[in-house]
């Protein structure tokens, strides 16, 4: 059985010697023109002037476009038509792409681009959360509210109170792979892109609306991207149709990236949001009521804000039955990047809130925090019975597989926790400068879009004669391993080695209308994509094969490598032959979409996800209480991936998002200043996880299980729910910063250095 063995990425040699193939790698044809934008330097106000003979003079350009010379579509917005490829006239952040330069090297273009003498009449500019709300700047007439109960009575008849707030800070995706893309024209007005995309079709719908073409006209392949993050679900878009309407102009290839510093001052970050609560609880920390509010910074068009703020809506409650909660988010407009989707779409974000709830009770009690995150969990999935009705959520999903009492419990043992936490406390009584923390946080993330439609996957296979096997799905590979995980399902549906099976560049012109890889949904849609296909295939061999040698179809079994037909035994080649001989089809289509979702964003009710993927992380950490500097010292998972498709990718997933999670949480800080200009577009100011940064001690173990709902093979999705592992080091830190004093350290995110000290400071004083 091919599926669930700890495979290597099919690309790894690839990979570390370098042979990989980005689109920047593609050779570039003859004639081959590069584009640069050139960027508004004002965050908000109006081009009273311009002027770009300069640009058009400078070396190498052939030709330099403004909105005015674009000839259909100028909007490159992923959902509301709000986000022009070119300013009309009207500044909204500062890097925004004023015009276009087409030249014959990258070099000449990015010279080239600086030389635009533009004048402003500039104007007041929105950038702060409390900005927006003073001038009612917001994507929604009001503030969307999902709530169960009434609130405030189970507030205020609680025994205990606490309110408060926490800053949460975005992040910048910092794929190694920067955004890029390549434009090929064609005859009759034909494009071909190869994008650097997680979205393959919105690229491909993006570009037609640009150059006056239908989608059938335009084909994007995607072979790899090197890291996404959901960073390139919408924000490949400026370039591909940057790209396609040069490449239209000029009729000759076209290409564009952009380099670290542009791409991070153009492309969108996570949302940051700030988070007021107030809740109400008891003596043993079971809340009663909670009161939450969202103040998400969204920049300065819709993107796909309004989706990511209702995910963090949705994982408001985490791992916890809240008997009575409300959600209230407000969807800030502003005048900076324009926020999009990031790793957990907004879950994270939603998640940090309770988690600062629960510890911030924990430390009025003098309790804990695992032990006032237990009392507040779901109750199990196992205790539930016809007779006892399951919790639901605030927003009325039954939770029916919880797992996480067991998990926790496990994990408890594996990483010793409590013995653990009384030799913390031990060290902090002895050492007045370093203190210790330590942390376990559970992980409760649902799987699937929330817009429903999403949730489909089609697949294209063919077998050929020979019996290799040649495969393409509408998943996008970006270094996650989703191309080896549906091969290997591919592999055992036909009983062959993996070798036989060839995945190629997903291709808009081989499975139409994608989703975009992301929600952690690649393996579950695609991987029963190709399944439904390769079944469908497998099941006319066994007729042919059965008919041929007067057997019983359903006894024809497919295995090392072999077909066994009654008696006869044929190499899966030789039965592929067979069955092409006897002009049976040996090509299908699979299509898939996920079941039992029904979900109403307006009203906030129903069932957004099929299923919940669980986890657990313990976190200990130290940190230097005269300069607030800190280390991870140890980690310790568990990580539920149902049964697991590739242990080895699932574990290299958990590893990796867990580190991301904690540098989001600690050490990434984007800073921009009150001109608006993001003043961390640089690796040099950017401080993103270094290898050393990893925890001395990194335990990681995979639950045990199955998924009870049919997914393929049973699995759970393992893209996402890692990423809020992370939370745990963030928590820990909390935990050392307490032990300087009685108060609480109300500690904001990222916890870096400079903010540690100054909890410190105000625990100390």
């Amino acid at each position: 059985m091919t599926v669930a063995k700890p495979l290597p990425h099919d690309a790894a040699h690839l990979h570390v010697t370098g042979q990989a193939r980005y689109v920047d790698d593609i050779p570039t044809p003859a004639h081959c023109l590069h584009l640069v934008f050139g960027l508004s330097d004002i965050a908000h106000g109006i081009i009273t002037e311009i002027d770009l003979d300069p640009v058009r003079q400078a070396p190498g350009v052939l030709a330099v476009l403004t909105a005015d010379d674009l000839p259909f579509d100028n909007d490159v917005s992923p959902s509301a038509h709000d986000e022009p490829l070119l300013s009309k006239g009207e500044i909204f952040y500062l890097g925004q792409p004023i015009f276009l330069v087409i030249a014959e090297s990258y070099l000449a273009a990015r010279k080239a681009a600086r030389l635009g003498e533009i004048t402003y009449d500039e104007r007041p500019a929105i950038l702060t959360i409390d900005d927006a709300m003073a001038a009612n700047s917001r994507f929604e007439d009001g503030p969307r509210i999902y709530a169960k109960g009434d609130v405030e009575r189970a507030i205020s008849e609680a025994p205990h109170q606490v309110r408060g707030s926490i800053e949460v800070g975005g992040q910048e995706h910092f794929y190694l792979e920067g955004q890029a893309a390549v434009a090929l024209p064609q005859e009759g007005g034909d494009m071909i892109v190869h994008s650097s995309t997680q979205h393959p079709t919105e690229i491909q719908h993006k570009v037609a609306e640009a150059i006056g073409q239908p989608m059938h006209s335009v084909r994007v392949e995607v072979r790899r991207m090197g890291g996404g993050f959901g960073g390139k679900e919408s924000q490949g878009n400026a370039l591909a149709v940057a790209c396609a309407v040069a490449a239209r102009a000029t009729g000759r290839p076209c290409k564009m990236r952009y380099d670290r510093d542009d791409d991070m001052m153009v492309t969108g970050k996570r949302h940051d949001l700030r988070i007021n609560y107030h809740v109400g609880f008891d003596d043993e920390g079971r809340i009663a009521g909670v009161d939450f509010t969202h103040l998400m910074r969204c920049g300065w068009a819709q993107d796909l804000s309004l989706p990511v703020a209702d995910r963090a809506m949705l994982h408001a409650d985490n791992a916890y039955h809240l008997p009575t909660a409300r959600v209230t988010s407000h969807r800030l407009k502003t005048h900076t990047q324009s926020a999009t989707a990031f790793r957990g779409f907004g879950g994270p974000q939603g998640m940090v809130g309770i988690e600062r709830v629960l510890d911030h009770i924990a430390h009025f009690l003098g309790r804990d925090g695992l032990e006032v995150r237990r009392r507040n969990f779901y109750a199990s999935g196992g205790s539930i019975s016809r007779t006892i009705k399951p919790h639901t959520t605030h927003y009325g999903m039954e939770v029916t597989d919880f797992i996480l009492h067991e998990m926790v419990e496990a994990l408890e043992v594996s990483s010793d926790y409590h013995a653990r936490r009384a030799a913390v406390a031990e060290w902090n009584a002895r050492n007045p400068l370093l203190k210790k923390g330590i942390a376990l946080t559970p992980v409760k993330f649902g799987i699937s879009f929330t817009l429903t439609h999403l949730n489909q996957a089609g697949a294209l296979v063919h077998v050929y004669q020979d019996g290799s096997i040649h495969l393409n799905h509408g998943g996008t590979e970006m270094g996650q391993g989703l191309f080896q995980k549906v091969a290997q399902v591919a592999a055992d549906r036909f009983g062959v080695p993996l070798a036989a099976v060839k995945i190629t560049a997903t291709d808009t012109g081989k499975v139409p209308n994608t989703s975009a890889t992301a929600a952690s949904s690649g393996s579950d849609l695609n991987g029963m994509a190709v399944k439904i296909a390769c079944d469908e295939i497998r099941d006319r061999m066994a007729r042919c094969l059965a008919e041929l040698h007067q057997a019983d179809p359903a006894k024809v079994v497919f295995r090392d490598g072999h077909v066994e037909v009654g008696a006869d035994r044929l190499s899966f080649a030789e039965a592929a032959a067979l069955t092409y001989q006897n002009r049976v089809s040996l090509s299908a289509t699979g299509f898939y979409k996920t079941p039992k979702l029904q979900w109403d964003r307006i009203k906030g009710y129903g069932r957004p996800f099929f299923y919940f993927a669980y986890g657990a992380a313990v976190t200990e950490v130290v940190i230097d209480t005269l300069t607030g500097e800190n280390r991870i010292l140890r980690a310790d998972i568990l990580h539920d991936c149902g049964a697991s498709l590739n242990p080895a990718l699932d574990i290299g997933q958990i590893e990796g998002g867990y580190v991301q999670g904690a540098g989001w949480l600690t050490t990434e800080e984007l800073v921009w200043d009150d001109k608006g200009r993001l003043r961390t577009h640089a690796p040099s100011t950017y401080k993103i996880p270094a290898c050393s940064d990893r925890p001395d001690i990194f335990n990681v173990a995979l639950w045990d299980g199955q998924n009870r709902e049919e997914t393929i093979y049973r699995s759970k999705a393992v893209g996402e729910p890692p990423f809020m592992l992370g939370i745990s080091a963030f928590l820990a830190l909390s935990d050392a910063v307490a032990a300087c004093g009685a108060d609480y350290p109300a500690l904001d995110a990222p916890a870096t250095a400079e903010r540690i000290l100054a909890a410190v400071n105000r625990v100390h004083a």
